[in-house]
């Protein structure tokens, strides 16, 4: 189990998006390293499973 005090805002942004939060909801400052990550972590997991959604109509 990660028991890292300073989460990745990459890993948080994944979880976000898998827990159906918005973009909008990223916790960060904008324009600061942690909200790109976050955005990127974000995208990165919202955008596969929007793909795996159209595949399947």
């Amino acid at each position: 189990m990660n028991s890292d005090p300073d989460p990745d805002p990459f890993e948080q942004g994944q979880r976000a998006a898998r827990q159906n939060i918005p973009a909008e909801a990223n916790p960060y400052r904008d324009g600061s390293e942690q909200h790109a990550l976050w955005a990127a972590g974000h995208e990165k997991v919202a955008g596969a499973s929007e793909a795996n959604e159209s595949e399947g109509s």
